[in-house]
C-alpha cells in the first residue's frame, strides 16, 4: 500500500499538472474569461485532490481485499479511472453552473469535457506515476505490465 506521504504526492502533482493543461484549454474551448476558467479550476483541482486521496485508499483497500494486492490491470485501470471521474462529475456539476451562472444542461456539457479530459489524462497520469514511483505492494512487474 502506498504512504500517506506518497498519496499526498500523487493527489498534488496530478492536480498541478491537469491544471496547467486544462484551464487554458478550457477557456479556449468553451470561449471563457481566462481568470474566470481558472477560478472554476482551482475550485474543481481543490474538489478532485480531495476526492483523489480518499477515492484512491478506498480503492486501494478494497483491491487488497479483493485480490490480496494493489496491482492493476488494464481493465482495473479503466474501471479506476472512470469510477473516479463519475464520482467527481456528479460533485462538481452544480459548481459549474453557479460560477458561470448557466443552466444544468449547459452545466453538464462543460462538465462532460472536463471528464473527457481527466479520463485520458488520468489514465495516463496514474500509469506514469506506478511507473516512476511503484507502488512495493503492488509486486515487481506490475508497473510496465498490460493485462
Amino acid at each position: 500500500m502506498r504512504t500517506t506521504k506518497d498519496r499526498i504526492r500523487q493527489a498534488i502533482s496530478f492536480e498541478v499538472i491537469g491544471l496547467l493543461i486544462s484551464t487554458p484549454l478550457a477557456a479556449f474551448v468553451f470561449g471563457l474569461d481566462l481568470g474566470e476558467t481558472g477560478v472554476l479550476a482551482a475550485i474543481g483541482a481543490t474538489m478532485a485532490t480531495l476526492w483523489n486521496y480518499i477515492f484512491n485508499l478506498m480503492f486501494d483497500h478494497g483491491l487488497k481485499r479483493f485480490t490480496g494486492t494493489t496491482r492493476k490491470t488494464l481493465k482495473l485501470r479503466f474501471l479506476h479511472a472512470i469510477s473516479f471521474e463519475f464520482g467527481l462529475m456528479l460533485a462538481f456539476l452544480p459548481v459549474i453552473a453557479w460560477w458561470l451562472d448557466i443552466g444544468l444542461l449547459d452545466a453538464l456539457i462543460v462538465d462532460i469535457a472536463f471528464v473527457v479530459f481527466y479520463l485520458v489524462y488520468a489514465f495516463v497520469f496514474t500509469w506514469c506515476y506506478d511507473t516512476v514511483f511503484p507502488d512495493n505492494d503492488a509486486g515487481p512487474a506490475s508497473t510496465n505490465q498490460i493485462r
